[in-house]
Formats: structure tokens, sequence, C-alpha cells
């Protein structure tokens, strides 16, 4: 009796021992890998843009001719004046002063701009040629002949300005000429009237001697009623001792 029961504990021992030992035995059931993760999504590129003008310097009134492109971008805009334009192109500008147009190209991925700056020049005003009147050729053409004091001789620079007179008149046959005789406020009224038409007549007949006829040539003194400068000093003086010239009628 209990030997059968030392065996029922026997061979129960063994079926546990057994199981265990299967147990150790079983391999364990690999889990499948996680699914992989979908790459990060990369942010839009940003915008680029190009702007040139050809030429950038110009006249008042001549024109230049703007040239852009771009990349990335949904829209573009070019000021001043022009507004949108497309991703690249050209656009001639005739603009009236120095300006800098600006293009913004804008995508996505931002903005970018571009300059370029255009100089306007104004011209000089057209030369207008002036043709001098006969009075201004008068004016530069005729030298006053001047005398010393109490003196009716001709001089070697008035002989050289009485010369230059003869050559201008020469030029122009037809003009007549007054020979105005002048003295300094020394002396009395008469007197100096007399040494004016003195100083007038020396002058008129050295032109003569020059080849000025005499018809051209009328004299009148003043004496010292109309002096060129009124102070009472050797420099105006000398001023007022001349035979003045001028244009006959």
């Amino acid at each position: 009796m209990r030997t059968r029961t030392n065996s029922r504990v026997l061979f129960s021992t063994l079926l546990m021992i057994a199981a265990l030992g299967a147990a150790c035995n079983k391999k364990p059931i690999a889990q499948a890998p996680p699914p992989p993760q979908p790459p990060a999504a990369e942010p839009p590129a940003r915008p680029t843009v190009t702007l040139q003008a050809s030429p950038t310097f110009i006249q008042k009134g001549q024109s230049t001719k703007l040239t852009w492109s771009s990349t990335n971008a949904t829209s573009l805009t070019l000021s001043p004046e022009i507004g949108a334009v497309t991703a690249e192109g050209t656009q001639t500008v005739s603009p009236q002063d120095a300006v800098t147009y600006t293009i913004t190209a804008t995508g996505p991925g931002g903005s970018a701009d571009a300059s370029v700056h255009v100089s306007v020049s104004v011209p000089p005003p057209p030369v207008v040629s002036h043709e001098p009147s006969m009075q201004e050729l008068f004016d530069r053409g005729i030298k006053d002949a001047y005398f010393d004091y109490d003196k009716a001789d001709i001089r070697a620079d008035a002989r050289d300005a009485l010369s230059q007179t003869a050559a201008f008149l020469k030029s122009y046959p037809q003009m007549k000429v007054v020979v105005e005789g002048h003295c300094d406020e020394r002396g009395s009224t008469e007197y100096n009237l007399a040494l004016g038409d003195r100083r007038a007549a020396a002058a008129k007949q050295f032109l003569v001697s020059l080849g000025i006829t005499a018809d051209r040539l009328e004299t009148v003194s003043y004496g010292k009623e109309r002096p060129f400068c009124s102070a009472a000093t050797e420099e105006c003086y000398t001023q007022n001792r001349r035979a003045h010239f001028v244009m006959g009628k």
C-alpha cells in the first residue's frame, strides 16, 4: 500500500519536472518591429530675385531697360508705378528724375527684394548763339584816346588806340562816328571847351591819316562839362582827358 503511494508521488514529481523542462526550452515569440516614421517635411524654399537696369545712367528723356528673374516665388511686384510682374521679364522705362526701382518676390518660403538705381541727368540748355548788335561791336572795337594835362598831342598809347579804332571803322565803312573832346575840371569852362575841341580835332586828323574819310567823323567839345569820373584826383583827371567816340546816326 505504501509502495503504491510512493509510486504516485514519484510519477507526479517526474511529470512536474518534465513540464518545467519543456517550459524552459520553449522560445519566446518575437514581436513585429514598429512601422517606420515618415520623413519630416522640408520647409518651403525661400524666394530669390534679381533686378538689373541697362543703362543705369541716362539723360532726361532717354529710356532704360529693367530685367529681372526669380525662383520660388508666387507673386512679384515692381515699384514704383509698375506693379505686378511675371516671374521673369523686361520693362522699358523713361524716368524723369533719378529713381530706385525695387522688385519684391513673395512665396511660401517668405519674401526677397532686389533694387537698382537709375540716375537721370538734365542736359544743359541749348546754346543760343547771340548775334552781337552794332552797338556791342562798336563798344568792343572802338578805343578812346587819352591826353596829357593841358595837351592835345597824340601820345604813343593814343596812337595804338586810334589805330585799333581805324581798323574797326574800315571793317564797317558805312559807319559814322562823333569824336567828343573832354577835359578834367581844372581851368575855366571856356578854356576847356577850346582844349576839348583841339583834342577831338587831333583824334580826327589821326584817323584821317590812317585812311578814314573825314566825312565819317564829326567832332564836338564838351570841355569839363561831362566828366567820366567826378573825384578831384589825378586818377580821375586822367580818365577825363580823352577823345571819346560815339556811334553816329
